[in-house]
């Protein structure tokens, strides 16, 4: 069956955000008296939504510590969501060959909705994307299918349609769950090892666009 739809990740897999995640977390470290971290152990942190980001650097938070880091967190993360952030090497060619081809693209992440839209809005890559997910856009976030599914629906396509692309282990779960094809992408933060469960491995957004430009044809 025709691919028609293709849903990607956000952080690790259309950008490089790292930099700026590390300095906002570092910020409400600091701020609440704990050391900061290094690039290595926050990268490992990343991939299931801020709430669990912040949960996993403060480690041994109370509740209460842990509302003050993410208001610390989401107040600095949105007045710098880009200053560091950049789209990996062949993003913009990628969407713009999905799109005259006629795919229907999508984001579907786990970071939060407006901060999601708004890091895309700044990178100039939003209007490729007609529907935008975050991890609070539904009751549940990846790696639940239940996002890819209700995406599916909104398009009113079969998940034979549609390629789940990510960089972690989350993203590769949800598209299988919900019986869609899975594109691992290795330059991202998550596991190698962990990416092997995926239908495919990419190794660059040349070797996505190849696979999915086949699919279509």
């Amino acid at each position: 069956m025709t691919v028609r739809a293709v849903f990607f990740d956000l952080d690790g897999t259309l950008v490089d955000s790292l930099p700026d995640l590390a300095d906002a977390v570092n910020h409400m470290l600091v701020s609440i008296g704990r050391p900061p971290l290094g690039l290595a152990p926050l990268r490992k942190m990343l991939g299931s939504g801020v709430r669990e980001l912040i949960r996993r650097a403060l480690s041994s938070g109370s509740p209460t510590e842990i509302e003050q880091g993410l208001g610390l967190f989401l107040e600095f993360n949105t007045r710098h969501i880009a200053d560091k952030s950049r789209l990996y090497p062949g993003v913009l060619e990628i969407l713009e060959q999905l799109t005259a081809r006629g795919f229907d693209l999508a984001i579907i992440s786990n970071k939060n909705e407006a901060l999601s839209r708004l890091i895309l809005k700044k990178l100039g890559i939003d209007h490729y994307f007609g529907i935008i997910c975050g991890g609070d856009t539904f009751e549940e976030m990846k790696p639940s299918p239940l996002p890819l599914l209700r995406v599916l629906e909104q398009l009113a396509i079969p998940a034979e349609c549609a390629v789940m692309v990510g960089d972690g282990i989350n993203d590769i779960q949800a598209g299988r769950q919900a019986g869609i094809t899975t594109i691992g992408c290795s330059w991202g933060y998550g596991d190698y090892e962990e990416l092997r469960e995926a239908g495919r491995l990419a190794a660059s957004c040349d070797e996505v666009g190849a696979f999915l430009l086949q699919r279509d044809m």
